[in-house]
């Protein structure tokens, strides 16, 4: 039984690390949040940082991982289970529980604005980013193909176009996000628009 708990310690301690490492890195961004400023928010020694994470960047790449696997594990169907409808499913994986459009970004979205534009020649950083987006593309088509089969989404456009057409707008609403205020770019109200449209080239009835 020993190991076992051994080895739960260890996730446990592994996940609080990876929780005060966000919280610094929404506070101080990720060029500028060095390891010493995660140890000091989690509590932990040089040496409890390091058994886990060799660097920054090793840190931060788990962090972006453990989030990628959070929106995975939830599958399609038990989504569908808990919304009711493929549309509410949509909505909840790209804005949240609430459903609803905010002048709220996520919060750790400046941190991997630096993390990817900076790494941009860098092969390790690409193939995160190619693995964000693949993930994320997939799980919407699939959504969009599950409607579709369901007789709830009637698509003017291939399921593949939309599902493209939604990442690259959010991202570009971070990337602005990033920079400038809720209000200068309408997060809000531009979030309500790129939803509405996507609502029209899926043919949702109102």
């Amino acid at each position: 039984m020993s190991p076992k708990v051994s080895q739960e310690h260890k996730e446990q301690r592994r996940s609080n690390l990876l929780k005060a490492a966000r919280d610094v890195f929404i506070e101080h961004g990720y060029e500028n949040t060095t390891m010493k400023h995660v140890m000091e928010r989690a509590g932990v020694s040089r040496g409890g940082l390091y058994q886990y994470f060799e660097n920054k960047e090793d840190l931060f790449e788990a962090l972006i991982e453990s989030e990628q696997v959070e929106v995975i594990e939830g599958s399609i169907q038990a989504m569908l289970n808990q919304q009711g409808s493929y549309w509410d499913v949509l909505l909840m994986s790209f804005l949240g529980e609430s459903k609803e459009a905010t002048n709220n970004m996520d919060a750790l979205a400046p941190s991997k604005l630096e993390y990817f534009i900076t790494g941009r020649h860098d092969e390790t950083k690409q193939e995160h980013a190619r693995k964000r987006f693949s993930q994320a593309y997939q799980m919407t088509v699939n959504i969009i193909e599950e409607g579709i089969k369901a007789g709830e989404f009637s698509p003017r456009f291939e399921p593949e176009v939309i599902a493209k057409g939604i990442i690259s707008h959010i991202d570009g609403m971070a990337m602005d996000h990033a920079i400038l205020d809720s209000e200068t770019i309408q997060l809000k109200e531009q979030t309500e628009w790129l939803m509405g449209y996507v609502k029209w080239g899926l043919g949702v009835d109102e």
